[in-house]
């Protein structure tokens, strides 16, 4: 059950990636897909989220400020505006493949010592792959693609943060879902109203609401911080991680035949360099028995 529930994160978190290249073609804007991102979880939540107010005003600003801004809007628009630029492979590889690259940089800010051995090879893949994917837009000087690989990293950084924030917290995930999707919904719906971020969704097409609904608002923002924690409680973090990691690969295959992407070099050779990475660097030592245990 832990293996199907992590296969079904994987998946959703592939789709995620795919969404947020797939608007740009779509009617919604980034705002309408932001309010159903946002605004589902808490409709279909309300009664538990309601038992949980008075857990979830209790919780301190510091690391409720990371889980808002690392997972909420700042990081939404971040990935939804640089997948318009690059590539579903540039998202599904950059945004949860740079993760353990930025939370190691946190712990070790935060006076934690610095990766070693596997976990050290692993960072290194990572940044390997990532320069592989951006090297010939480089050597190009593709301004649009640029942009959005580091408009990607900024949202890569956010969502660590946003992992370092759980962290800190003590909620189930019910609970740290509502934390997040209560005040990114206001946030998205003052902005949308006071005309800062422009929405279409009274008269976007059906099809790419209902899309969106089921991906962003069900996919997203429900199931998938609730099978994550299912995983990890049934298989543990570094069997949970490596499975996980799977994800921009499944991003690639799945782009093909769903918005028509052939993967090129750079993303053939990237891909798989930030997939052994991030498989690498959430490998944890095995620590040794002794012989009097």
């Amino acid at each position: 059950m832990g293996l199907v529930a992590l296969l079904f994160t994987v998946a959703i978190w592939a789709a995620f990636a795919l969404s947020a290249r797939a608007l740009s073609a779509s009617t919604l804007l980034p705002a309408d897909a932001a309010l159903l991102r946002f605004g589902v979880p808490l409709v279909v939540l309300a009664p538990a989220l309601w038992r949980r107010r008075h857990r979830l005003a209790a919780v301190r600003p510091g690391p409720a400020l990371k889980i808002i801004c690392g997972a909420g809007v700042p990081f939404f628009l971040a990935a939804m505006y640089g997948g318009s630029l690059t590539s579903a492979a540039f998202v599904g590889a950059i945004v949860p493949g740079m993760v353990p690259l930025f939370v190691s940089a946190l712990m070790v800010a935060g006076g934690r010592s610095a990766p070693r051995g596997t976990q050290a090879a692993g960072l290194a893949l990572i940044v390997a792959g990532v320069a592989a994917l951006v090297w010939r837009y480089t050597a190009a000087l593709d301004g649009d693609v640029l942009l959005g690989a580091g408009t990607l990293l900024v949202a890569s950084g956010l969502w660590a943060l946003y992992t370092v924030g759980l962290r800190e917290v003590d909620l189930d995930p019910v609970g740290s879902i509502g934390l997040l999707c209560l005040p990114s919904f206001a946030v998205v719906a003052l902005l949308a109203l006071t005309g800062v971020l422009p929405t279409g969704i009274a008269h976007a097409a059906g099809g790419d609401i209902a899309l969106f609904l089921v991906v962003q608002g069900l996919g997203v923002g429900l199931c998938a911080g609730l099978l994550y924690a299912f995983a990890i409680r049934r298989l543990g973090p570094e069997r949970s991680s490596v499975v996980g990691s799977l994800s921009p690969v499944a991003v690639v295959l799945l782009a093909v035949p769903l918005l028509d992407e052939s993967p090129t070099l750079s993303v053939v050779v990237g891909v798989p360099l930030i997939t052994l990475g991030v498989a690498l660097a959430n490998r944890r030592p095995r620590t040794k028995v002794s012989a009097d245990a």
